[in-house]
């Protein structure tokens, strides 16, 4: 289902594990202090960067599907331009068929993909786009 109520944003939010694509290493960039934000308000972030062995003091993966179905992901949250969204809805939609988690696609503020929304909500993932994380949980739950 496209997300855009607060009540959806809230059930999104209730999740305990977000695998961040494109998470940085970098202090000041969105990609890093937006997860590390939700690192301290209890979420476990799952960072997916090809270029780190690490950030947040969690392992990095290089992919989606690199992450160990042992991690039972519950959102995935993108840091990518609008152009590699569809690509990373497909893994996540991958994902969910193959091992049953990710319930939900995130696209970060200005990042917007209507077509690969659709294939999500198409496979019974709760999708949002142009919207923070950080912002909404601040809104709405913290």
């Amino acid at each position: 289902m496209h997300v855009t109520g607060d009540d959806g944003l809230r059930s999104i939010l209730d999740s305990e594990t977000v695998a961040v694509v494109g998470c940085s290493t970098t202090p000041g960039k969105a990609a890093h202090d937006i997860p590390a934000y939700l690192k301290r308000h209890g979420y476990r972030v799952v960072p997916i960067n090809p270029f780190a062995d690490e950030v947040l003091d969690e392992q990095a993966y290089d992919s989606i599907a690199d992450v160990p179905e042992s991690i039972e992901i519950d959102v995935v949250d993108v840091f990518r331009p609008s152009e590699e969204a569809g690509d990373i809805v497909d893994a996540a939609v991958e994902r969910h068929e193959s091992v049953g988690d990710v319930d939900a696609v995130w696209l970060q503020l200005h990042i917007t993909d209507a077509e690969a929304g659709q294939r999500a909500t198409d496979a019974g993932l709760d999708f949002v786009q142009d919207k923070c994380m950080k912002v909404e949980h601040a809104r709405l739950v913290d």
